[in-house]
């Protein structure tokens, strides 16, 4: 294959990955994990690819000698990785380990080949002053392969407790530090002079012993992860940048004799600027945080920045110089290509670095998506760049040849100026700003929201007076919650939120305030008032609580007048203003606007079909208990997240969930097991968890965290038996009905073992719309629409749970509430063991030996369980006994073999 050939083939590896990234972007909603896919389509798709084929390049260049196999080797490492990256890709998104696995040590052994192959270059190689940079290549590929292996774990760990975190950061210390930069590093000590057009005087900086000294940095890291010791962390990246500081500086000083001006310079100087930043930001968070979990949640919030500020920008600025050189075609073709890839340069590079940096700031989340949209569309560009290069290239390369007579110069080129450029830039970005701030106002505490009221009427005479109220949002409670306003005046209200919470201001009118977050306020024009008007907060369970207000139209008979014999709500230009007070919080979470204008929704339970099926492809929850392990300490971390669930066929709800599901993760132990779980808040209101296997003074572990923040939960099982874990945060009982809750199982003493061992949660559903939260007014009515096992209507009459003929068979059975208990029975089955709330009511048929029950009678919050065997095959439902209850999804089936 000929050379230009052979790179346009290789090359177009790292474009078809940045256009699989860019598709991502436009359609993240529609996938799973979108997030995670994203950075991972950037940094193991087109990085890696990338440090694979111009690594390579720049050992046969530096060593002056090409590698064993040359561009077969290559390609089979090529391949080798983009199977192995597709494979750890894919296994993550379908959730399936072992394609996982594959994959990833698919990857890391090709990085350990990739490193052999460019040692065994380097023996007989010719020896020159740079030849010990492509060390810095045989170091990444090593690191890469650990850097997966931590990748493994973690995947197998599945996201629970404090190990989980150490891994993390020491994943993303190994790959992005590691991995990307030592090659970076390596690399930019001779692509930065040479983009510049600067010559390097002696050896480089980091041809030096700089590689020990950043190698011995990552392996205090590595050591510090797996040893649990965050300060040796945070000293092995502290190493780390100051190595990595003395070949930056070196850059410097190539930046003062010749300045950048082509959009490789331009990328490249600001890819090695968020290189430092977030080395820094990355030891800074794990030196400061008070947890491996605070400290991974803060290294976690520098990826985007790691991924687009340093490795987009690096991967992009090399690809603008390098394409052209290899390429070739001649000075005409270099220059032409070159002109393609650098087009927009300035403009494109203050874009991307100008919208990172604001949305650094404290942003709505309309903002950022705002920016972030903008900033992909600015790297997508190069894709149309590198599409117009490559034609440019074969153009001018099939142009006849002009022949210079001697002694004709060509007319210089003047330089455009980069003014015009910049200031179009900032342009750009102060409009991407200003939609975003018109889209959500309310975020910067700029909105006005005006309609004219539903209690205005047109046969109300406008006074052409305006009544301006104060209102504060506290405790719950509107301050103050009852508003008399002259029949005719135009109402305004000055709504401020003292609270922690977020809360919002809904009348019948059909008048929606934004919702205002903790210290924001709005001023909302309610319009000329014909008749009174009543106002919640939609905010799921705040009207629940009490959060109304009522404005009370006074007829203009009853208006007082002032001396000077004009309307008192008048006086000082027509505004009187009346004071709210302050108070403490609550909490709670949107219903879309259209819901909370009229205080309804369409529920879901209209779409109830009690004899539909699941789809074929549906996985019941897998009722299987493990049995407990032998660690005394355990240790997890729930993250709560806000995730659109199906619970019956057809039916969806966004759930507010322990680790995406609801219920959560069941935890067990036994007594004298030491419990440390670690909450973490990524859903967007407050929240906080209780769990009942621990007494514990309540006042610091069940406090309510916003949006962000973590805490850590330690206690000491002392009691037996199988405890609710739920979230605390008022109103409970909204935030319980919509997913917040799970199981602790905390063995009795000398449990006999069992052949079968099952764990059913019973909760209750209080439809929203669909696809909406739940309806906080029949939590309150207590009428719920379904009742389900661990989760899901008739999941288990879809997907039985099964038995065998003469197995003993013991099912846990936890009633998670909120509000309605529970009689589990099975039908054609009868119990010989009943235990509940910590002791047996019935072993081994009793007393007599052939005692039985037929049902365990749970209260909300209640729990124990049952054991049971089967003498003949079959099919043995089960159910609440509170039939109605089974009738709306409360019922399984055990299907029992030969």
């Amino acid at each position: 294959m000929k050379d230009k050939l052979w790179h346009i083939v290789s090359g177009s590896l790292v474009p078809a990955w940045l256009a699989a990234a860019v598709i991502l972007t436009v359609l993240h909603r529609q996938l799973p994990s979108s997030g995670w896919l994203l950075v991972h389509l950037l940094l193991l798709g087109a990085v890696s690819t990338a440090i694979l084929i111009w690594s390579q390049h720049f050992a046969d260049t530096l060593l002056r000698r090409k590698a064993l196999g040359h561009r077969v080797s290559l390609g089979l490492r090529l391949t080798a990785h983009t199977v192995g990256a597709i494979a750890v890709m894919t296994g993550m998104v379908i959730g399936w380990y072992p394609l996982v696995l594959a994959g990833g040590i698919l990857v890391g052994l090709n990085a350990l080949a990739h490193a052999a192959v460019i040692v065994g270059q380097t023996r007989g190689a010719m020896p020159g002053r740079f030849a010990p940079l492509v060390r810095y290549y045989v170091a990444s590929g090593v690191t890469l392969a650990a850097g997966v292996t931590l990748g493994i774990l973690m995947a197998r760990l599945d996201g629970g407790g404090e190990d989980y975190e150490r891994l993390f950061i020491g994943h993303l210390a190994l790959n992005l530090l590691g991995w990307v930069g030592l090659t970076v590093i390596g690399t930019i000590a001779l692509l930065w002079p040479t983009v510049l057009h600067t010559r390097v005087e002696g050896a480089t900086v980091a041809a030096g012993s700089t590689l020990t000294v950043l190698v011995g940095g990552l392996g205090l890291v590595a050591l510090g992860c797996l040893a649990d010791l965050r300060l040796v962390v945070a000293l092995g990246i502290l190493i780390y940048l100051v190595a990595l500081g003395r070949v930056l500086w070196e850059g410097v000083g190539h930046l003062r004799r010749a300045p950048a001006v082509t959009f490789a310079a331009w990328s490249l100087g600001a890819a090695q600027v968020w290189f430092a930043l977030c080395t820094l930001g990355f030891g800074l968070q794990v030196a400061l945080a008070p947890s491996w979990t605070a400290a991974a949640a803060g290294v976690e919030a520098l990826v985007p920045y790691f991924a687009i500020g340093f490795a987009a920008q690096i991967l992009l600025g090399a690809l603008s110089h390098l394409v052209p050189v290899v390429l070739g075609g001649g000075p005409g073709a270099l220059k032409a290509t070159a002109a393609e890839l650098d087009r927009g340069g300035l403009f494109r590079v203050v874009v991307v670095n100008g919208g990172l940096a604001l949305s650094l700031l404290p942003v709505s989340s309309t903002l950022t998506v705002a920016l972030s949209v903008l900033i992909v569309a600015t790297l997508a560009s190069f894709l149309v760049l590198f599409t117009r290069a490559l034609r440019t290239n074969r153009r001018v390369r099939a142009l006849p040849l002009v022949r210079v007579v001697p002694g004709d110069r060509p007319v210089p080129r003047i330089r455009p100026r980069h003014t015009g450029r910049m200031l179009a830039a900032a342009s750009v970005l102060l409009l991407t700003v200003t939609v975003g701030i018109a889209v959500d106002p309310v975020s910067v505490g700029l909105s006005t929201v005006s309609t004219q009221a539903a209690g205005s009427s047109a046969a109300a005479t406008a006074t052409g007076h305006t009544t301006t109220v104060a209102v504060d949002m506290v405790n719950t409670r509107f301050v103050p919650d009852r508003i008399e306003v002259p029949v005719g005046d135009e109402l305004v209200i000055t709504l401020t939120n003292s609270d922690d919470m977020v809360h919002n201001l809904v009348l019948e009118s059909g008048l929606v305030s934004g919702s205002l977050d903790p210290g924001a306020a709005e001023t909302v024009r309610v319009g000329v008032i014909g008749a009174s008007l009543d106002g919640w907060c939609s905010i799921a369970g705040h009207r629940l609580l009490g959060m109304e207000i009522s404005i009370v139209a006074v007829g203009a008979d009853e208006t007082v007048d002032s001396a000077d014999g004009s309307d008192s709500a008048a006086a000082d230009g027509d505004t009187a203003v009346m004071d709210g007070m302050a108070g403490m919080s609550a909490d709670g979470s949107h219903t879309g606007h259209d819901e909370a204008a009229t205080g309804t929704t369409t529920s879901a339970a209209a779409d109830i079909d009690p004899m539909a099926e699941p789809d074929a492809d549906f996985e019941a929850r897998d009722a299987t208990l493990p049995p407990a392990t032998v660690a005394t300490v355990h240790r997890r971390t729930l993250i709560v997240r806000n995730v659109e669930s199906e619970v019956a066929p057809g039916i969806t709800q966004m759930l507010w969930t322990f680790n995406g599901t609801a219920p959560g993760p069941t935890l067990r132990g036994t007594v004298g097991d030491v419990f440390e779980i670690t909450l973490v808040n990524k859903g967007t209101v407050a929240h906080s968890i209780d769990f009942h296997a621990g007494g514990v003074a309540p006042d610091e572990v069940m406090r309510t965290i916003q949006p962000g923040g973590s805490l850590v939960y330690t206690f000491t099982a002392t009691r037996s038996g199988i405890w609710l874990y739920h979230c605390s945060t008022m109103p409970m009982s909204v935030h319980i009905a919509n997913g917040m809750f799970g199981a602790v199982i905390i063995d009795p003493p000398g449990l006999a073992a069992v052949d079968r061992e099952y764990l059913v949660v019973q909760s209750e559903l209080y439809l929203g719309a669909q696809g909406s939260e739940v309806d906080a007014v029949k939590v309150e009515a207590q009428t719920p629409d379904l009742m389900v096992f661990n989760g899901y209507a008739n999941q288990y009459a879809a997907r039985p749970l099964e038995a065998r003929v003469g197995e003993t068979v013991r099912v846990w059975v936890l009633d998670a509430g909120p509000n309605v208990g529970s009689a589990f029975h099975v039908v054609g089955g009868q119990f010989h063991t009943v235990y509940k709330e910590g002791d047996y009511s019935l072993k081994d048929g009793g007393s007599t030996g052939t005692g039985g029950a037929q049902v365990l009678d749970l209260a909300a919050a209640q729990g124990g369980f049952v054991e049971l065997s089967f003498s003949q095959a079959g099919h043995y439902p089960f159910v609440s006994h509170v039939m109605s209850d089974a009738e709306k999804g409360a019922r399984g089936i055990i299907e029992v073999l030969p």
